[in-house]
């Protein structure tokens, strides 16, 4: 029988469950409502991973209290928080945790009390909160929630009252936000939210959830089911997967023969190299081989492997786990050796083209990312560690990971932090080579900050739907320019479409203009289009790079 009008720490655990378990089940469909129909919408994806986070905490309780299953959602999502949309939800569940952690049991005018701090924290994260957003549905949920907290001892009636105002609010949005209306969806991030919320009433009533996705144990994924007879049809009973952070340079000989190796412990093999990382997917009966010689090639990262047979899983799980922990305190210990400079350098990148120009300019670590898989804050908070450095800069180079960047910074202590907010690749570029080693922090931030507002930026990209933004009609695999607060350009072909954005962009006082062309792009249609719009603009220098970024064809500034 559900209680009727309290729920405790056990009830809270299920239904944060349940709703995890519903935003996991409709995040592809909440990609599709991204507004610009861009091939790389994420924000399903970024709240779904960041509220797994906390999940894979929340299970790992025995038998868990209030304060403790507090913490655990908490620092889980604050943690693995990605994406604006996921650090806001990692803010809300933030705040209304630490509305409750110190109560036994959760009343109606509890819950609306956490709720309303729950808004407040996450208002407070946002440097300029937009309304019709995840924001607003939150809000105005915990409006209604604290309206009616005292009206009724029953918390079903409660709980749908406020469920069912919180999705009239999101059917709303596009009233508040033009964008939202023109393109014809909702807000996605206050879809997710609806979804958490939606799943929290199952898990209220107590409707089944399936709660193995989230089952951690030293940090290995939920184990792939099979049936007896599947069991026995399997040649290599473990899917294996890592990221190796080189200690040099793989070499293509070396490639060779470490994919050598692989092959003769197992199949389904991928192996994916550049400067700094290689991943690797095997399948094969003995992971630990697999891990003990990518140790030799550097460190290992995102670990994950999945007992297809489920058998003899715990000792090899451990002999991994301890091979990769003494692997990173060698590590620890070699760059505890290092002199602590006065300033470092991190910047997200994505694509080896791009990667090599950060280097190039003194990153001193590189976050793999971008548009396509936004970094968590524990990625920032890891990168960060690794650079010993009295003052580090942060580029994020993506507006949607710069939250992710701030709730980093704001979580070290012993280093000082200063985001500088890139919204773009170019933007970032523009500060690194504004640095100026002679000027305080404070001095540099504000060159820096000063250098990115006169960069312009246009993304060349193919739309994945039909859709009409900014009077623009755009049909699916038409090609789009998206610039800094819009759609710049639409056409059929990739470097008319090019030179149309760069149009949009120009100004009399424009005298660089900066291609990166990614990696789908032919190396002679870069350098013609380059010659186009050298053609065009013969007062301005055109630089040409190769970024290998995916998804785009071509990344191009204005400054």
């Amino acid at each position: 029988m559900v209680s009727t009008n309290t729920i405790d720490a056990r009830i809270l655990s299920r239904m944060f469950l349940a709703g995890a378990k519903n935003l996991e089940a409709k995040k592809e469909w909440i990609n599709e409502l991204n507004v610009f129909p861009v091939p790389d919408g994420d924000t399903g994806t970024n709240m779904t991973m960041t509220i797994m986070s906390a999940a894979s905490e929340v299970t790992a309780l025995a038998d868990p209290d209030m304060e403790t299953l507090a913490k655990a959602i908490s620092s889980g999502s604050l943690r693995g928080a990605r994406g604006n949309s996921g650090v806001i939800l990692s803010q809300l569940l933030r705040g209304f945790t630490r509305s409750v952690r110190k109560s036994a049991e959760l009343d109606a005018p509890a819950i609306a009390a956490a709720m309303e701090k729950a808004v407040e924290t996450a208002y407070k994260a946002v440097m300029k909160p937009k309304e019709g957003t995840i924001l607003t549905v939150a809000k105005e949920a915990a409006a209604k929630a604290c309206e009616i907290a005292g009206e009724t001892d029953d918390l079903l009636p409660f709980f749908e009252t406020v469920f069912a105002h919180a999705e009239e609010t999101l059917a709303r949005t596009p009233e508040m936000l033009p964008v939202l209306k023109e393109a014809g969806v909702v807000d996605s991030g206050g879809q997710g939210l609806i979804e958490v919320l939606r799943g929290a009433i199952d898990g209220y009533l107590g409707k089944e959830v399936d709660y193995s996705d989230f089952e951690r144990t030293g940090g290995v994924s939920s184990v792939t089911k099979i049936t007896p007879q599947a069991e026995a049809d399997i040649k290599f009973g473990y899917c294996t997967e890592f990221i190796i952070l080189l200690d040099h340079e793989m070499p293509e000989e070396e490639e060779h023969s470490f994919k050598e190796f692989l092959t003769s412990i197992g199949d389904s093999i991928v192996l994916v190299a550049d400067d700094e990382i290689v991943k690797v997917h095997v399948h094969t009966n003995h992971p630990g081989q697999a891990i003990e010689r990518a140790l030799t090639y550097g460190a290992l990262s995102r670990m994950k492997i999945d007992n297809m047979r489920e058998e003899h899983q715990e000792k090899l799980i451990k002999d991994a786990e301890k091979l990769a922990k003494e692997q990173a305190e060698q590590d620890a210990a070699a760059e505890a050796e290092l002199p602590e400079k006065e300033a470092g350098f991190i910047a997200v990148s994505a694509g080896q083209g791009l990667t090599e120009i950060f280097k190039e300019l003194g990153a001193d670590y590189l976050i793999e990312g971008g548009q396509t898989m936004n970094p968590s804050t524990e990625d920032m908070l890891n990168a960060i560690a690794k650079v010993r450095a009295k003052t580090i800069y942060i580029f994020p180079n993506n507006k949607n990971i710069v939250l992710a960047a701030n709730q980093a910074r704001d979580l070290t202590e012993d280093k000082e932090i200063i985001v500088i907010p890139t919204k773009t690749v170019p933007q970032g570029i523009t500060a690194m080579i504004s640095y100026v080693p002679e000027k305080s922090s404070k001095e540099n931030q504000e060159v820096m900050l000063e250098a990115i507002s006169k960069v312009q930026t246009g993304q060349i990209t193919y739309a994945v739907r039909d859709t009409r933004i900014d009077d623009k009609e755009i049909h699916e695999g038409d090609i789009m320019g998206i610039g800094d607060s819009g759609i710049l350009a639409v056409g059929s072909g990739r470097e008319e479409v090019a030179v149309s954005t760069v149009d949009a962009m120009m100004t009399d006082e424009a005298e660089v203009i900066s291609i990166y062309y990614g990696a789908d792009t032919a190396e002679e249609d870069a350098e013609a289009l380059a010659a186009s719009i050298e053609e065009k603009y013969p007062d301005c220098e055109v630089e040409l790079s190769r970024g290998g970024q995916p998804i785009y064809y071509y990344i191009i500034s204005v400054e």
